[in-house]
């Protein structure tokens, strides 16, 4: 379906345009019409698959619509949850390339950086802000915003939310809205506390489901390579000394380890660098705009990374270390094969592992293929781990241990 056939206004339409899109993706061809209406809204969809755009295109244009009285500084109309810093700015600024021809202001607030520019932000006239829990808690408990004039809540990525431990924060969020407003709950997979979770926040909400829950994208060529621990480093130099791997995100479990194969690959001359929660924002900037670019072809990640990064032309997405949690490797796959391209995901499985493998295939229903032709090639049989019917215990929920055409004039930067 057109973009025109969604009864959006003139102003978003002609924004949708000069970005170049024209069809409506599934997820945007079904809510935007239900939003329009006045839904709430329970949608599963996977990361790539427009749902920015199927929230955020509606909601402006209905901020436009009962933009009756002047934005009030520090209670804004709409409010968007977000788990991670790197998804925060990503929504923010789709919210400013849409709206870059309506009169509609917001603002981006996360941790990791000075409260300062935030809370000036807060200070101006606002319609729009997108946060994470965390930083928003803080920001609430100095009396820096409140929620008495908020229309819409929107809870993006709420399964990575509640994987993270946000959902106290999240709860303590929702306790301070109002109970008659608009909800919108998007989630790649849909757990047994998402749906808790929506049974009590959404009103008679609509329900969208994209595709099956938890398989990866169309276009992802998978295989596993089966390799001891202490080979997976030079497992993946000889992997990336390939010219077709053009940019990949190389995820591993541990913030540690992540700058440890970072340095790794940097002392074998391969141009990368680790983004994880442990670096300064202006550092994970910093990585994430080199490897945006192209200055930078290999990015090392955590999975805080798996949800909030939107770069175009990721060839492959390689599992240094697989998950322990199975709907991790389906987010971390889908950075690759965005909008209808082709992508590879190699997953590195080690003896220890090997269960962790068994859930993912469970998980997604299907077998991924062995690649036996590598140099570091270790038979299954000779894992020590056996792999028949074991299952991995589930961690539980814990505490949580380019600026598009006009958005300066109206959308301030964290």
């Amino acid at each position: 379906m057109h973009f025109s056939e969604l009864n959006l206004n003139s102003h978003l339409l002609r924004a949708v345009t000069s970005e170049g899109y024209q069809e409506a993706t599934p997820v945007q061809e079904q809510a935007i019409p239900l939003i329009l209406a006045g839904r709430d809204l329970l949608a599963c969809a996977q990361t790539g698959t427009g749902k920015t755009a199927a929230f955020a295109l509606p909601l402006l244009q209905l901020l436009t619509n009962r933009q009756i009285q002047g934005s009030v500084a520090g209670r804004p109309r709409v409010l968007v949850l977000t788990p991670t810093r790197e998804l925060a700015a990503q929504i923010g600024k789709s919210f400013a390339t849409y709206g870059q021809n309506v009169p509609v202001r917001g603002t981006v607030i996360f941790g990791g950086v000075s409260m300062g520019s935030q809370i000036a932000a807060l200070r101006r006239a606002i319609d729009v802000v997108v946060a994470t829990p965390g930083r928003l808690l803080d920001l609430m408990r100095q009396g820096r915003i409140s929620f008495g004039s908020l229309e819409a809540l929107v809870l993006d990525e709420a399964d990575s939310m509640l994987d993270m431990g946000f959902l106290p924060d999240v709860t303590k969020i929702i306790s301070a809205c109002p109970k008659q407003r608009q909800t919108l709950l998007f989630s790649a997979t849909m757990p047994t506390a998402i749906r808790e979770l929506s049974r009590n926040i959404l009103h008679k909400p609509a329900t969208i489901q994209i595709t099956p829950e938890a398989a990866p994208a169309d276009g992802i060529a998978q295989s596993v390579y089966y390799v001891a621990r202490n080979d997976k480093r030079a497992l993946l130099e000889h992997l990336l000394r390939d010219s077709a791997v053009r940019r990949a995100i190389v995820f591993t479990r541990t913030k540690r380890g992540a700058s440890r194969v970072a340095e790794q690959l940097q002392r074998a001359r391969i141009d990368a660098d680790a983004i994880h929660g442990n670096k300064s924002q202006g550092a994970r900037e910093r990585a994430l705009g080199a490897f945006r670019n192209g200055r930078m072809r290999v990015l090392v990640a955590t999975d805080i990374a798996a949800r909030g990064i939107d770069v175009d032309g990721i060839s492959h997405v390689i599992n240094y270390d697989l998950p322990n949690v199975p709907e991790s490797y389906v987010h971390r796959i889908g950075r690759t094969a965005r909008a209808g391209a082709a992508g590879i995901a190699w997953a590195f499985c080690d003896a220890d592992e090997s269960p962790f493998l068994v859930d993912i295939q469970r998980l997604i229903q299907q077998r991924i293929p062995v690649n036996e032709a590598h140099p570091f090639h270790v038979p299954q049989t000779d894992f020590k781990v056996a792999v028949k019917a074991r299952t991995v215990t589930r961690p539980p929920f814990k505490g949580r241990a380019s600026n598009a055409r006009g958005q300066r004039s109206r959308w301030h930067a964290a």
